[in-house]
């Protein structure tokens, strides 16, 4: 497209924030959206989404208030941002294809990549050719068809999903897996929340959060742990304000200090606008990467020693006894945590930690919220399930304005493992699938994101089918997996706008346009809405607005059951052309397979739709013992060589998921650059390197193989010690493939051990 460019890194560093949003959050999104689109096209937009007649946003999983109780402007910056982004006017045509070769594609940017606007037909690379090339439906969903039904095994084949996907098309999809004979089921949670719903269905039995947002408001303590609410999900500095304004306390937990737990500026409010917004964190622990496990283990050490000294007034020893298991071998692990291992994972101080405990001690209703900063170590399993036992102690779970909240990153991602979308389902699950359709879903688990690009590399897996997403670049080891794609024999992506994982072809690939989540869709029995789920559970309609951006485009229920018709045939008998004429009829059968979604289509018609039943806020909990569960996790923290540092991977402001808007990070300070590496100026120091120095990231695994970003800038940040941040995706290349979690696979994006090098590279930076 005309007029945009690559962008060049031309870094300018501005002290970080102290507050985050306001105005200018205001003025850069409609900045954002003026630049993408008409003022008639962005005030429709914004003013559509989120509300109940409206489209849900596509970005972050946070919940809406209740109807009634919503803003008419019911978004964030970001948000606002990414569904503009969705919505804008440019196009991606057959002759922008014939003018660019994928290897110049290849070359580009992800910036440049998603700024040339939507997809328009779908287009084909044919074996040996350069150019993708358009092709008709027809031909395109034979040409997938044709390659799944020559594959030796369905296990051959992976279905992967982002979060963007609605709870239609994912049922659909599985249902589509499952039928042609695979779990090969990965999705965008393996690499994000996996660890949390492991943690969460050992311990509760549900792999789910347990709070509303009436919750959060109501809680006298809220930890905000390994998050960075005022970048990746702005809407919760809205409910954690209503919290500090009911009187409760806010803990945040974090390597980096970020501007929206400092202090918060609601643009919507008086306060926000023309005053100086509500202060946030009550008290910040600037906790080193990966010593989360230690604190909670000391928080759980003073509360059981507090009890000794005042028994019966500090542990909810009713609750333990009626609703929990393992408590005895837990307290006696607990009490064994040494203070100097404590104190050396995680940087902070006895008396911070013995602050904590205070404020916990005066507390009766305690939630504790957390991200990727917790999910994404080797040990982000014991982590969370430390967590759990923590709320246990004291009865902070199933109860009003307690227990614990994972924070989903994606709009429907909690939607999609819902409907099915996990090569792990339980039995029961597929049992209700067979008889409602009339067959026998395969009962060996299928693969996960890792071990799906492990298949890929290693030829046993020929066929991947990408719904929504950009999947080489938001998988770890980026040349692994770039080279792991290439090897099959057919890559096939259904997308709204051109990415990085376009470029990454098979043999034959193919680009499969599809309606966004704005879009009005209008099908054989007239205009449909879709529905998701968000972070807490809350299940709602979304409908779109917008006129579509090309006449050519199909929705994923549409491609997904013209494919599934082409490919199964009449065995089994599935009726795939009623679901793409009518979900309501996709959703009827939902409400006979999946749980608690009984009667679907008429309570999802109610204003702000239903919230699913939790048992865990009932105290029913579906373990083996019908218990909650405590754990005991062994101590565990990272080591950190001399000259070296842990490299946690983050998104910039200006960022969603692995797109950046622009080139900026404004909370942070860093201007016109992405190949920037956050350090403590003590670390810099003691490493021989100064501020604004070039230099490579490289770590080297237990393969031998040396991994290495290039030509980074070095800027002076603080930074827990020990710590250095730096942007993904350009540093997914440093995350080993086999760099996982314990028990999730989840990529261990926030642990990477790293060392800084004098830059080898002939650079891009303007001197």
């Amino acid at each position: 497209m005309s007029g945009i460019e690559d962008p060049v890194d031309d870094l300018s560093v501005t002290p970080p924030k102290r507050w985050a949003t306001g105005v200018p959050a205001v003025t850069h999104a409609l900045e954002y959206s003026l630049g993408q689109t008409t003022v008639r096209r962005t005030a429709l937009t914004l003013l559509n989404i989120n509300q109940v007649k409206g489209f849900d946003c596509p970005g972050c999983a946070w919940p809406e208030p209740a109807p009634g109780k919503r803003h008419r402007n019911e978004y964030c910056e970001n948000g606002a941002k990414h569904i503009t982004d969705e919505a804008t006017s440019r196009r991606v045509t057959a002759e922008f294809f014939r003018e660019h070769s994928i290897a110049e594609l290849g070359a580009r940017s992800d910036y440049w990549l998603n700024q040339q606007g939507r997809l328009t037909e779908p287009v084909i690379k044919r074996p040996g050719a350069e150019h993708y090339e358009p092709i008709a439906w027809d031909e395109a969903l034979d040409v997938l068809a044709g390659e799944l039904r020559r594959l030796d095994s369905p296990d051959e084949a992976l279905f992967y999903t982002s979060g963007r996907l609605n709870n239609e098309a994912a049922f659909l999809l599985q249902l589509f897996a499952r039928a042609y004979g695979t779990n090969n089921l990965p999705d965008c949670s393996n690499m994000c929340h996996e660890s949390s719903g492991s943690a969460l269905m050992e311990t509760l039995g549900i792999g789910k959060g347990s709070v509303s947002l009436d919750d959060i408001h109501t809680a006298d303590l809220v930890f905000v742990v390994g998050q960075n609410p005022g970048t990746n999900h702005p809407r919760m500095l809205t409910a954690l304000e209503e919290t500090k304004r009911n009187g409760g306390k806010v803990i945040a937990v974090n390597p980096l200090p970020e501007a929206g737990l400092i202090r918060f500026r609601h643009p919507q409010k008086a306060r926000g606008v023309i005053g100086r917004g509500t202060a946030m964190a009550d008290q910040f622990l600037q906790i080193r990467p990966g010593g989360d496990l230690a604190l909670f283990q000391a928080l759980n050490r003073l509360l059981l020693e507090a009890e000794d000294e005042r028994p019966g007034t500090v542990l909810d020893h009713a609750f333990i006894s009626a609703h929990t298991t393992g408590f005895a071998d837990f307290a006696d692990h607990a009490r064994k945590i040494a203070w100097e291992d404590v104190l050396a994972a995680t940087g902070l101080s006895r008396d911070e930690i013995e602050a904590v405990h205070d404020r916990v001690l005066r507390s009766g209703k305690i939630i504790v919220c957390w991200a990727m900063g917790l999910t994404q170590h080797k040990h982000g399993v014991p982590t969370i399930r430390e967590v759990v036992n923590f709320l246990l102690l004291r009865g902070n779970i199933g109860r009003p304005g307690a227990g614990v909240c994972p924070v989903r990153g994606h709009s429907n991602v909690q939607g999609d493992r819902t409907m099915g979308i996990w090569e792990r389902m339980p039995q029961t699950f597929l049992d209700a699938l067979g008889r409602e359709f009339g067959f026998t879903p395969p009962a060996k688990h299928g693969l996960d994101s890792v071990d799906g690009i492990r298949a890929m590399r290693d030829g046993t897996a020929k066929l991947f089918l990408g719904v929504a997403g950009n999947f080489v670049r938001a998988t770890p080891d980026s040349h692994v997996t770039e080279e792991a794609m290439r090897r099959c024999r057919l890559t096939a992506h259904i997308s709204t706008k051109l990415n990085r994982s376009h470029t990454v072809c098979g043999d034959t690939a193919l680009i499969l346009p599809t309606l966004g989540r704005s879009d009005r869709d209008i099908q054989a029995s007239g205009e449909q809405f879709i529905t998701v789920e968000d972070s807490m559970s809350e299940v709602h309609a979304s409908r779109g607005r917008l006129a579509p951006a090309s006449p050519h485009l199909l929705s994923e229920v549409a491609i997904i059951s013209r494919l599934a018709r082409r490919t199964l045939g009449d065995e089994p008998a599935i009726p795939w052309e009623e679901f793409e004429a009518d979900y309501a009829a996709v959703r009827d059968r939902i409400s006979r397979v999946v749980p608690d979604f009984e009667d679907f289509n008429a309570r999802v018609a109610g204003p702000g739709g239903f919230r699913l039943p939790n048992p865990v806020n009932q105290r029913v909990f579906r373990t083996s013992s019908g218990k909650a569960v405590f754990t005991v996790n062994d101590f565990t923290m990272p080591h950190i060589p001399e000259g070296h540092l842990l490299l946690q991977t983050l998104r910039s402001h200006d960022q969603w998921n692995t797109v950046p808007y622009a080139m900026d990070d404004r909370y942070r300070g860093i201007r016109n650059a992405r190949r920037v590496v956050l350090v403590n100026p003590a670390d810099l120091a003691a490493l021989g390197f100064a501020d604004r120095d070039r230099v490579d990231l490289v770590t080297v695994w237990h393969d031998g193989l040396e991994r290495r970003a290039e030509d980074f800038r070095v800027v002076a940040y603080p930074a827990s010690r020990g710590s250095a941040a730096s942007y993904y995706p350009e540093t997914n290349v440093l995350v080993p493939l086999d760099s996982v979690a314990d028990i999730s696979n989840t990529p261990t994006s926030k642990g990477v051990l790293i060392r800084l090098e004098p830059t080898r590279g002939a650079g891009t930076w303007d001197e």
